[in-house]
Parts: C-alpha cells; sequence; structure tokens
C-alpha cells in the first residue's frame, strides 16, 4: 500500500530539495468546518456540555482555530479544552462537571501514534470508562467528517500552481495529524495526490518522525522546508532542522500567492533562510496568541 509507514521508510530521495506540506487549515480550507460542524458539537453532546455549550464552542475554537494550539492532534486538544473550561470562572459559576479523563491523559503521555488504531487497541485491552467515550467520540467526529465534508472543499488559491511549480525539484510529502484515512480521500479528490510520494498521517507518528523517517540525512536543512499554518508545525520543521514557511490563519490565499511568487523560488535559491524566514515567523507569530480572549488583560 502506498501510504504507510513502509512508504515513509522506504522513500528514495529523487530530487534534490524536500518539502513538507501539513492539509488541513494549510493546503485545504478544512479547519473551520471540521472544528465547528464536527469536533464541537459532538463534543458537547458526548462529554455533556451542553449547560456550558457556549464555553466549550469558545474554548475548542480557541484551541484548534485561534491559538498556539491549533493543528494539535485531537487528543491532546480535547485534554486542553477540559483543562480551560475546568479553570474558566463563568464555567465554574454554573457548576458544570468537566471530564477528568484520567486514562486519556496517562495515554497521551505514554501512546507515541495517537490515532484511532492505537485508541481501539487500547480499548480492546482496557474496560476503562473514559476511554470508551473518547473512542465513541472520536468515531463520531469521524462519521461526521465523511457527512459533512462530503466530496471535498478544493485548496486554497495557489496550491495546485505550487505543487505544479516545485514537483520537478523538490520530493514531497503530506504530513498531518488527521487520520490517513480522511487525507487520502481529500488529496485524491482534488487530483493533488499525484504531486507526493506518500500522505503520512496521525496513525504514522508525529509530523516531526514522518520527515525524520522519509529524510534520514538525505537532505541539508536548507534545502529541506515545512509548509503549514500552525506553531506546531514551525516546532516541527526546527526539530528537523527544516526551514519553516507559514501559512497564515485567515489571509491563505495570500500566503499561498507569496509562496508562489517568492517562497518557492527563495527555497531553492537557497535564500530562505535568515532575514526572510525570521519576517515571516515574525509575521505569522502574531496570529496565534498564547491566552484566550477572556484571560487577555484588557
Amino acid at each position: 500500500m502506498r501510504h504507510t509507514m513502509d512508504a515513509l521508510n522506504r522513500h528514495e530521495k529523487k530530487q534534490d530539495f524536500f518539502i513538507a506540506l501539513d492539509s488541513d487549515g494549510c493546503v485545504f480550507d478544512t479547519m473551520e468546518v471540521k472544528q465547528k460542524e464536527c469536533f464541537i458539537p459532538n463534543t458537547c453532546k458526548f462529554f455533556d456540555l451542553k449547560a456550558v455549550a457556549k464555553f466549550a464552542r469558545m474554548a475548542g475554537e480557541f484551541v484548534n482555530l485561534y491559538s498556539n494550539g491549533r493543528g494539535l492532534n485531537r487528543y491532546p486538544a480535547l485534554v486542553q479544552i477540559f483543562d480551560l473550561l475546568e479553570e474558566w470562572d463563568k464555567v465554574r459559576e454554573r457548576n458544570a462537571v468537566i471530564p477528568k479523563v484520567p486514562n486519556l491523559r496517562q495515554w497521551i503521555k505514554v501512546e507515541t501514534k495517537l490515532g484511532n488504531p492505537a485508541l481501539d487497541s487500547y480499548c480492546e485491552q482496557h474496560d476503562h470508562e473514559d476511554m470508551h467515550l473518547v473512542k465513541a467520540w472520536s468515531d463520531a467526529v469521524n462519521q461526521s467528517v465523511r457527512e459533512v465534508v462530503g466530496d471535498g472543499i478544493p485548496p486554497f488559491p495557489y496550491v495546485h500552481e505550487s505543487l505544479a511549480k516545485a514537483k520537478d525539484r523538490a520530493d514531497m510529502l503530506v504530513c498531518s495529524q488527521t487520520p490517513t484515512e480522511a487525507l487520502v480521500r481529500e488529496w485524491e479528490e482534488q487530483d493533488l495526490d499525484a504531486y507526493v510520494f506518500t500522505i503520512a498521517g496521525q496513525e504514522l507518528g508525529t509530523k516531526a518522525e514522518h520527515i525524520q523517517y522519509a529524510t534520514r540525512g538525505h537532505y541539508p536543512g536548507d534545502k529541506m522546508l515545512m509548509v503549514g499554518d500552525a506553531r506546531g508545525d514551525q516546532r516541527t520543521a526546527e526539530k528537523t532542522g527544516a526551514l519553516f514557511f507559514p501559512i497564515l490563519p485567515g489571509d491563505e490565499d495570500v500566503s499561498w500567492k507569496r509562496f508562489y511568487e517568492e517562497g518557492l523560488d527563495r527555497f531553492f535559491n537557497r535564500t530562505f533562510a535568515g532575514a526572510y524566514q525570521e519576517a515571516l515567523v515574525e509575521e505569522f507569530d502574531r496570529y496565534l496568541p498564547d491566552l484566550p480572549p477572556w484571560k487577555q488583560v484588557k
């Protein structure tokens, strides 16, 4: 099968350059619809948060869309949402019961492949109520994504053009924390899969692991590039020694046009590192705050 761990480990360098691409919210305008129509409604439903649904929605949107947690794997993101709700005074005033999920917290610490297969395996071996509830929630989220997103959402403008421009000079990989099945469906539906040598989702490890498995020292750092829309993507680039091109949340069209018209040329001409990348990251930092609006000093 093409999109497997074996495909990552057996990747053979064909081009001089390497580009890793995040998917949700970066290549596809899917983050908003998936979070607001699939993740958050199921979170309120399965964890009985209807009494504080307004606050659960705000916390979910902040963690997954509008903060430095954007792009985080769904399981640690869920814990972050619960933590925000637990400490929020307006939620406490309503005497809401926020799930404790102790086994989920422990599982996140020790599991290296935070995906549905690993969760399914855990639930088969353990009779832990919180984990079975998390599994039911995760399965429902996946079903909602299939129903709501349907036949797919087209990529942002200039994605096709950028990948076509890069394909003869760079080996390209999709690295994401979305389930691989959903990624493959979305990339195939939009005829983007031909540009990449494989598509790696949450079942194959972290984004950094995806890149490390695939590159194995074949490319020098200034010939490796991570394209992403989240701080986690920036940290992935730093961890793997790659350069980083940010896609600005809310200004994705502008970002992809910039990538097509100047970013790729700078990458291939090896003038990307230094002042150019620093200016991009400085701008990117302003888009993803650390504190939610209700904690910020007025």
